[in-house]
């Protein structure tokens, strides 16, 4: 399949490959500074930023990787199903054109970037190392632990689109499935990275 991204090549010896997934409504170009950062503080990362693959049916330009409109608890997760198999097809044509294997591979994702990673993982226990989850959600919480992917979240105290709610119902099943998972909140921030929850992410990058 056909992949729109920008990346950051790693400065030192490859190790690790990250794919990094906006939220919708958005492009690559929104989370390019976050590619570039997290580069700069690990040399060794080779950050790859990819595009939502439909057009923002919202309004508004931009890109998603599912549609909102009119979306429900209900119709959420038919929606991401139907999403799942090319967001998951993206990952491993990455994988495969850089050279690197799931092991070495990180979905950092914020918003429904996030909630594509962490769909991806419940569907695919092992297809990334870890997850860097930014101000999302599981469509509905797992059911088993991931054996082979650690899952970290981040999320604003005072989000007014995905309460943080379900980033702390998120942590604590998996935490009582016993997933390998943390969470890291902010009081006041709303939807958003901050540079605190962006701080929090590169000391989970590679712990």
């Amino acid at each position: 399949m056909s992949v729109n991204y920008i990346e950051y090549l790693p400065q030192d010896k490859a190790e690790y490959l990250v794919i990094i997934a906006h939220g919708v409504g958005s492009y690559k170009e929104n989370m390019a500074p976050i590619g570039k950062a997290l580069n700069q503080a690990y040399p060794a990362a080779h950050c790859v930023v990819v595009d939502g693959y439909d057009d923002f049916d919202g309004g508004f330009g931009g890109k998603q990787w599912f549609s909102i409109t009119n979306v429900t608890e209900e119709n959420r997760s038919e929606r991401i199903a139907s999403a799942l198999p090319q967001f998951i097809d993206m990952i491993k044509t990455l994988q495969k054109q850089f050279g690197f294997s799931e092991k070495q591979t990180v979905l950092l994702g914020f918003s429904q970037g996030t909630i594509m990673s962490l769909e991806a993982v419940k569907a695919h226990d092992g297809i990334a190392a870890k997850v860097l989850g930014f101000s999302g959600r599981y469509a509905q919480l797992p059911n088993e632990a991931p054996k082979q992917t650690a899952i970290h979240l981040f999320h604003g105290k005072a989000d007014s689109v995905i309460p943080v709610q379900h980033a702390i119902d998120a942590y604590e099943k998996l935490k009582g499935l016993g997933a390998i998972v943390s969470l890291d909140t902010e009081d006041g921030v709303d939807h958003s990275i901050s540079q605190y929850l962006f701080d929090c992410a590169l000391k989970r990058f590679t712990s």
